[in-house]
């Protein structure tokens, strides 16, 4: 597999320029790389999509007789050890694998939730006793698993769980009692990570067996789409778990939860990536077959335009996983299986706030391309039997998965200020710089082939250190309340990640004309997001005259990056992928 050297630290795109030496791109994938994405595409196709509708009717006894067949092939192995008998591949493959199985519906709900939240506890935060008893089954398919972390009154805030954990009286088992809600696999699971407090108040992760006495699984959960997935709740009353059945240490089960949840949303981010693949894929069918006043729709260049912006926002994305899985490999890969718990658990958090950007951008970017792609569709998009009415079902869940896409975002800049009151960098030096920056035009000064996308860049990175420098002098310690801002902030942050991967990418790459015209349209797109979000800052945390002077300032420099061949370069993007007919 591809060794990515660990360059950055989590956050640095943020406050300095990151060399495109130093990400991962789709293009450095390797031999092995696409060998499992093909074992993994073929399955689907062989596999998956002929028994769809079997999926949506809820049969869960097939769906886990295809993760036991996924499993003989090593699709549930790949992020386990191979001394556990899994294949010991890189994060990069855990990408890949989730990408190829991103457009099966429920069923890749369920496949990616086993391989990842599911197991990975056991993998990184396991004993050796606990390794050698459950990976080699996990990475086979002869156990399947779930993740058991949400309640009744603890979603989003996690830590609130009111399931508690009591050592009996000779000190050999913890009874669990309470209930999680919302488990996905929890029909035909055989193993769940559990969350409970000790003595009600030591968060702590527990490997609960299906058949350990007290525990019981609760109805179906009938739901808007994923229907090949299994949701139910989890009761457990005086469940009898063993002792060594704790993962890690009794207390510390936050460092487990929250820092898994890291890989989730990277792992989610590739999953929403392959779905809008998928749904893209539908939208040029349709849209080269169907016609209106005699001509194909796909020849108006209304539609044209649908098909440049949905394809531009796939290349960012796609460049944006990437690159967050070379980062998130080169900070894991010595921790596979690691005794020292506090390093992996700080390798694991190196790139939460990269993480949380993969899930909160995979997700609304699979819900921008099957929103356009139904409606490319016509009134034929809102009947069942076309596969597009399914896949908008489907991908609403993806915004609340994994920490809605509205904690993700306030995670992001919790990151950032979390840094600064550390020390990790000069705040106050970078501030000084960033409004020099913006007060002589110094952003301009950009050299190379792709030198018009580093200026708009460039002015974004100034942009979120003013803003930021701004909200924190102004609100200090009571930032935390201050969501509005916060949320702007995140959405600053994101389109620096996304622009900036995007344009590393394409100078790194330096082979395709059309790689640059995605680069070009979506630049000149999040032009207009960025000022969405930066105006309503800058008028909130200015005032008087040196609020209207920036103001009009910042709209005039932003609104500049909007390129004279705008119009035909979406026409001729879309007809490159009219023939291409596929992402």
């Amino acid at each position: 597999m591809n060794p990515v050297k660990h360059l950055v630290e989590g956050g640095d795109f943020l406050i300095e320029d990151i060399p495109k030496e130093a990400i991962f791109t789709p293009e450095d994938r390797s031999d092995e790389h696409r060998m499992i994405a093909d074992t993994a595409r073929q399955f689907i196709s062989r596999e998956i999509h002929p028994y769809i509708k079997r999926l949506e009717q809820g049969d869960f006894p097939f769906v886990s007789e295809k993760m036991k067949q996924a499993g003989e092939l090593g699709l549930l192995a790949h992020s386990i050890p191979e001394k556990y008998e899994g294949l010991g591949l890189d994060k990069i493959s855990k990408g890949v694998v989730g990408e190829a199985l991103g457009n099966a519906s429920g069923y890749s709900v369920a496949h990616s939730n086993h391989t990842c939240i599911a197991t990975l506890p056991i993998t990184y935060f396991g004993t050796k006793e606990q390794k050698e008893k459950y990976l080699p089954k996990l990475a086979s398919g002869e156990y399947l698993g779930a993740y058991c972390l949400t309640e009744p009154e603890a979603g989003s805030d996690a830590l609130a769980a009111k399931t508690t954990a009591v050592l009996n009286a000779t000190g050999t088992h913890y009874l669990l009692n309470g209930t999680k809600i919302y488990i996905t696999n929890a029909s035909f699971a055989d193993t769940f990570i559990v969350y409970a407090k000790v003595d009600s108040k030591h968060f702590t992760a527990f490997i609960v067996e299906k058949n350990f006495p007290g525990l019981s699984i609760g109805p179906e959960e009938d739901k808007l789409g994923i229907k090949g997935s299994s949701t139910c709740s989890v009761h457990m009353e005086d469940c009898q778990v063993p002792v060594e059945n704790v993962i890690g240490e009794v207390g510390k089960g936050h460092l487990i939860a929250l820092n898994v949840l890291n890989l989730g949303r990277f792992n989610l981010g590739f999953a929403t990536l392959g779905a809008a693949k998928h749904s893209f894929k539908l939208a040029l069918e349709h849209v080269t077959e169907r016609k209106q006043f005699k001509q194909p729709i796909g020849e108006f260049p209304a539609t044209k335009e649908k098909i440049a912006n949905m394809a531009a926002e796939l290349y960012a994305t796609e460049s944006l996983l990437y690159r967050t899985a070379g980062h998130v490999e080169s900070a894991l890969a010595p921790y596979e299986d690691s005794d020292d718990f506090k390093g992996t658990a700080k390798a694991m958090n190196e790139h939460a706030l990269e993480s949380a950007i993969c899930k909160v951008v995979g997700s609304e970017t699979l819900d921008k391309v099957v929103d356009e792609a139904l409606q490319l569709h016509g009134g034929a998009g809102y009947i069942k039997g076309y596969p597009i009415e399914q896949a908008y079902r489907d991908s609403r869940i993806n915004r609340i998965f994994e920490g809605t896409n509205e904690i993700n975002r306030l995670l992001i800049p919790g990151n950032f200020y979390k840094k600064m009151a550390k020390g990790s960098f000069d705040s106050q030096s970078l501030l000084e710089k960033a409004q020099h920056s913006l007060r002589t035009g110094a952003f301009k000064n950009q050299e190379g082939p792709l030198h018009e996308l580093k200026q708009p860049l460039a002015l974004f990175k100034d942009l979120y250190l003013i803003c930021a420098g701004l909200a924190f002098f102004k609100y200090g310690d009571s930032m935390k309340s201050e969501q509005e801002t916060l949320m702007k902030l995140a959405d600053l942050a994101i389109a620096i990640y996304a622009c900036e991967s995007v344009i590393l990418r394409t100078e790194k790459v330096q082979d395709s004309e059309w790689k640059e015209k995605l680069a070009y349209t979506f630049l000149e797109n999040t032009s207009l997001q960025v000022q969405q979000s930066v105006i309503p800052m800058l008028s909130t945390l200015l005032t008087g005259e040196e609020r209207t002077k920036t103001v009009g300032q910042v709209s005039m420099l932003l609104a500049a990056y909007s390129w004279p061949d705008s119009i035909e370069r979406r026409r001729e993007l879309a007809d490159y992928y009219y023939d291409q007919k596929n992402y």
